[in-house]
């Protein structure tokens, strides 16, 4: 069979040659005015490039959505690259995490980036895009990815694919610069149109669009604490000695994981002290409002800061936001109809505070508890008053917004913000997103606690992101302080649980082609027991077995 049948969206049917590109058959797509980047084959993201070699349903991937996205900023990052070859051939480009719709960006050498070396790499990529120039995607055997590498100075992913060892070897090529392929680029150089380079810090910021619009380059919006936070961490990662996925894997190889697992737990453990210790120097402090994106370990991190408080003299008490719906009668609803559980208009403002100023009044008060079941209020006689040395602590995603507490003096709060930002990067240029890592916990999480199917995980995650940048994101900048709560070892015990999970999605479903890319991700990883997890560790609260209750 030398033919086969491509279905469009629209139902029309061709026949064509097997090994046909989507890039050959592009014009067949309905016209729009935004630019294909890739096309679901299946529901399996290819490149333009990509042969098909089999019967397929194809959709296109435009540059305004989520997938797109993706495959703009990943071929953003792999031109950088290139041109970093080409300008700085003796030193490398080290990719650092996202930051105000762009990734931050150091050189291995660790000294400052000067202004004319960022304008330098603006223009070769300016070059490269005006060349238009094909981006190849090709298959080589271990032994000459290893060769390639090697002469291209790329030592963490020569360390990668010692770990690894895969039989062959899919790379991206430009000129003479290639990289491991983590995923589907550009057809070619004259796509990536949209970006900036602006100095941050001792490096720069590649700048890219949001999804939604797709030729424009937002405003900064710069998050110092955030910074300041990640740089802690990429500075602790260095000193120890594991700053990839392949350094990761170097130490499970060399049966040397459970001195990083507790130097990782550790750490973890001293930076909540540290909080604990700026809430005790803040003496009026008798609220903790913590807040953070889906699966940052708020729970666990509630209880073990209450463990550190309790070290050095407080009695911390937690209250449930989920006690304070307004109930469905009156919860507001989305523009699909359905309640919208998120909104700060969903919670009772009034009743929250009015009880909190009782309390900090000395006043015993009734404690409310809400049915989920009728969607209603109620008081089942619990009881609650503070003392001198009581602390309270709230969790939810409202936290760090100020209208959850607009009666409250300032003094009396403290409010902390939680991210899962990984120090790791998977090689010398490809990053590990902080939204991967979380979903990935989520997924788990959903399937051990919930019974929910990693699809239906999937399904909801644009929903999940959807409320964080409307209701977390933007009062980022109120906090306190703010705590990572990553642990550079977990997506090694997580893929255990995940992997299986992820398979189950079918080819059919839509899920399949981002199951398909995480389990790709989790590939790079060398597994860990969960047994080498200890049982206070933040990742209990994924994957079970915690020593907490929850």
């Amino acid at each position: 069979m030398n033919k086969i049948k491509i279905t469009f969206p629209s139902g029309k049917e061709l026949q064509l040659p097997r090994g046909t590109t989507a890039f050959e058959f592009l014009n067949d797509f309905e016209k729009t005015a935004q630019p294909i980047l890739a096309v679901a084959v299946n529901n399996e993201i290819f490149s333009l490039g990509q042969p098909i070699l089999y019967n397929a349903c194809v959709e296109p991937i435009y540059a305004n959505s989520k997938y797109g996205a993706a495959v703009y900023r990943r071929s953003l990052c792999f031109l950088l690259a290139a041109a970093a070859h080409n300008l700085f051939p003796q030193s490398h480009l080290l990719v650092g995490h996202s930051l105000g719709y762009g990734y931050y960006y150091t050189l291995d050498t660790g000294r400052r980036i000067r202004q004319e070396e960022i304008d330098g790499l603006k223009k070769e990529m300016a070059n490269i895009v005006g060349k238009d120039r094909k981006i190849e995607t090709t298959t080589v055997s271990y032994h000459d990815a290893v060769e390639l590498f090697t002469k291209l100075k790329l030592t963490e992913t020569c360390k990668q694919l010692d770990c690894i060892s895969p039989p062959y070897v899919r790379m991206n090529t430009l000129g003479d610069f290639s990289d491991m392929f983590f995923g589907p680029l550009v057809f070619s150089t004259g796509f990536l149109k949209y970006f900036d380079l602006m100095p941050y810090g001792e490096g720069f910021l590649l700048r890219f669009p949001t999804t939604g619009k797709p030729q424009e380059i937002p405003s900064f919006r710069d998050i110092p604490t955030l910074f300041s936070i990640y740089k802690r961490y990429k500075e602790w990662g260095k000193q120890i000695g594991v700053t990839s996925a392949a350094s990761l894997n170097e130490l499970i190889k060399n049966r040397k994981i459970n001195d990083f697992i507790n130097i990782n737990e550790t750490f973890q453990t001293k930076c909540i002290a540290d909080i604990a210790d700026q809430i005790h120097e803040r003496s009026h402090v008798k609220v903790i409002l913590i807040a953070g994106p889906s699966s940052s370990g708020k729970t666990t991190t509630s209880k073990k800061l209450a463990l550190q408080l309790q070290a050095i003299g407080y009695h911390p008490q937690l209250i449930s936001l989920d006690s304070f719906y307004v109930g469905r009668d009156k919860n507001p609803k989305d523009k699909d109809g359905n309640y919208d559980y998120e909104c700060l208009e969903a919670l009772d403002i009034p009743l929250l505070n009015g009880l909190l100023n009782d309390l900090f009044s000395g006043r015993e008060v009734n404690m409310p508890m809400y049915d989920f079941t009728a969607g209603k209020r109620f008081y089942d006689g619990t009881k609650m008053q503070i003392s001198d040395n009581d602390v309270l602590i709230i969790e939810g995603i409202h936290g760090l917004n100020d209208k959850l507490t607009p009666l409250i003096n300032p003094d009396l709060k403290f409010k902390i913000y939680l991210s899962a930002l990984t120090q790791l990067n998977l090689d010398d240029h490809n990053r590990i997103s902080t939204s991967d890592n979380r979903l990935i916990r989520r997924i788990v999480r959903d399937a051990q606690f919930r019974g929910k199917s990693a699809a239906e995980t999937i399904f909801m995650w644009d929903n999940v992101q959807r409320g964080e940048k409307l209701h977390i994101f933007p009062f980022q900048g109120n906090a306190d302080a703010m705590l990572n709560t990553a642990l550079d070892y977990e997506l090694s015990v997580l893929k255990i649980f995940a992997e299986p999970l992820l398979r189950a999605v079918k080819p059919h479903q839509k899920e399949y082609s981002e199951a398909s890319r995480l389990l790709g991700f989790l590939s790079n990883f060398s597994p860990i027991p969960p047994t080498d997890v200890p049982d206070r560790s933040i990742i209990r609260e994924f994957i079970g077995g915690s020593a907490f209750h929850y």
